[in-house]
């Protein structure tokens, strides 16, 4: 009997030993699958569809969600991937506004009274103003901030969902000081303002947060925080997230946190001037002049936390640059390049026809993008 039981457990522990082994051998494969992937190098890309598109002189596209926003003095159009026209609007405009976020647009006319407010299937409403708009604002939710000034006074008036005017913010140069940039949170509940203004000869910014919300019911003017920074113009202000907020200025890059009330968290003072602001999925691009003598460009990237992510130079000629969850592209008319975060290059080459825009298509990790000439909408998937 003891030697039947012996004979038993031998048995199991074989088998335990086999498991065992099968596993670090599927542990090892998986491992150098995800390795090869993830130092894979794109040299190419192969065409899956395409579809003709009409050129229009005078006409700018932009992303609109994962559609094709194009838009010009007299009207704009948004169509999908396949070239399926899925609104058209029409205007008369002089100087155009067109800000973005997410699948939501607000396009307005600088000096004129008109703000139309669409998503990607859709107009949602219109908004007529009594006095010359100087800016707009648009949120993920589709609500509406749109600046107006007569000869004193600047009103930013927020508008919901349904295009109803629900809150009035009064700037003035003695008080507060003249709106240079104002930015929405992704829901709409905050508001983020910079104004300069002169003081004792001194160039000052003053950043306020608003909150349209319960918490902001209780305080004046719905004002929950604000600071000023002296010497320094803050041009650009936005929300990378419901409770992360950004402001840039001549010398500084500024995070604040907080869903209800963004407090300071850190900065980042530059000496180098700043050429460029991009921004997406979490991520905050500040692009400068670069300090290698071989490379033109640098661009430092921030995360979701605030934290500096990485610095990387490139010298692709480029017309923008967005973000995905796992690396970022720098592209231009005849040109590419994507890099993930941790600095690995996966593509860096040519375009086959010259490209207005690029959208990525499918997960982050499918590297399928959807290509916009003057001529045609191409998906392509890089090998």
């Amino acid at each position: 009997m003891a030697d039947y039981r012996d004979k038993i457990r031998r048995y199991r522990m074989r088998y335990v030993y086999r498991v065992i082994l099968v596993i670090l051998c599927l542990g090892i494969l998986f491992a150098i699958i995800y390795v090869q992937y993830k130092n894979h190098i794109y040299t190419d890309y192969d065409v899956i569809s395409t579809v003709s598109k009409k050129n229009v002189i005078g006409t700018v596209n932009e992303v609109l969600g994962e559609n094709i926003l194009t838009y010009s003095h007299d009207g704009a159009q948004c169509m999908d991937s396949t070239g399926q026209a899925l609104w058209n609007q029409t205007y008369e405009m002089q100087n155009i506004l067109v800000e973005i976020s997410g699948d939501v647009v607000a396009i307005g006319d600088y000096n004129g009274h008109e703000v139309y407010v669409l998503n990607s299937q859709k107009k949602l409403y219109e908004i007529d103003t009594t006095m010359p708009i100087r800016g707009i604002a648009i949120s993920e939710s589709g609500r509406a901030a749109v600046a107006v000034a007569d000869t004193k006074t600047t009103w930013i008036y927020i508008y919901n969902e349904k295009g109803e005017e629900v809150y009035a913010v009064k700037t003035t140069m003695g008080k507060s000081g003249y709106p240079v940039a104002f930015g929405f949170s992704p829901n709409g509940e905050l508001l983020g303002l910079s104004c300069v203004y002169v003081d004792a000869g001194t160039v000052k910014s003053q950043v306020a947060f608003y909150n349209f919300g319960d918490v902001g019911a209780n305080k004046s003017d719905y004002i929950v925080n604000g600071y000023t920074y002296h010497d320094s113009i803050v041009p650009y202000i936005t929300f990378l997230g419901s409770g992360s907020a950004v402001a840039v200025g001549d010398d500084r890059v500024v995070f604040y946190e907080g869903s209800q009330i963004p407090t300071f968290q850190r900065d980042y003072l530059q000496n180098d001037e700043i050429q460029g602001i991009y921004k997406g999925n979490g991520y905050l691009g500040v692009l400068f002049r670069s300090d290698s003598m071989e490379y033109e460009h640098k661009l430092i990237v921030f995360g979701h936390n605030s934290e500096e992510v990485g610095t990387y130079y490139f010298n692709t000629e480029f017309t923008d640059i967005f973000f995905t969850e796992k690396y970022f592209v720098v592209y231009g008319d005849a040109e590419c390049l994507i890099t993930t975060y941790d600095n690995v290059i996966k593509y860096d080459g040519a375009f086959e026809e010259t490209v207005e825009l690029m959208i990525p298509s499918g997960n982050s990790g499918s590297y399928q993008f959807t290509l916009v000439s003057s001529s045609s909408i191409d998906i392509v998937q890089f090998k």
